[in-house]
């Protein structure tokens, strides 16, 4: 079941201006392997606005309360080069409690943007209050397709 979708775009403009300004704090930021992205492109840029979305993607997509922390979100790449997430430490246990068990990433970037799209899923734990409060709504709002036009 999906727990979670998140997206995001971001204007590549936009990270290069900040790594500019920051260098080692957007580094730090955006990707935990500092040496490794940047050593491996021309123009890294691109990549780290990608991971950026990434990261924001993954705020959008988490249910659930609690603490987010953007140094505990990483997009590791497979040895195919195939991005898939690390997320850790508390944003993890927010996750979990939210019933994440997988996660599915895709990142993208061209003329001038990055996109980010995030797909959680597993099995929510629902709080019974909140779950038939759900259940009222839903009852209130249904129309039995046979009382229709009575």
């Amino acid at each position: 079941m999906i727990v979670g979708v998140g997206v995001d775009v971001v204007a590549i403009e936009r990270i290069r201006t900040l790594y500019e300004k920051h260098k080692e704090p957007a580094e730090t930021d955006l990707h935990t392997d500092r040496k490794g992205l940047l050593l491996r492109f021309s123009d890294p840029l691109p990549h780290l606005a990608a991971r950026f979305a990434a990261k924001e993607a993954v705020y959008k997509a988490l249910p659930g309360r609690g603490p987010i922390f953007w140094k505990e979100i990483e997009v590791q790449n497979d040895p195919s080069g195939r991005p898939h997430l690390h997320i850790f430490g508390e944003t993890w246990k927010r996750a979990e409690q939210g019933g994440v068990q997988r996660s599915w990433i895709s990142l993208a970037h061209d003329a001038g943007v990055a996109i980010a799209q995030v797909v959680l899923e597993g099995e929510p734990e629902y709080n019974k209050n909140e779950a038939h409060q759900h259940k009222e709504d839903r009852d209130a709002v249904y129309l039995d397709p046979g009382s229709q036009g009575s």
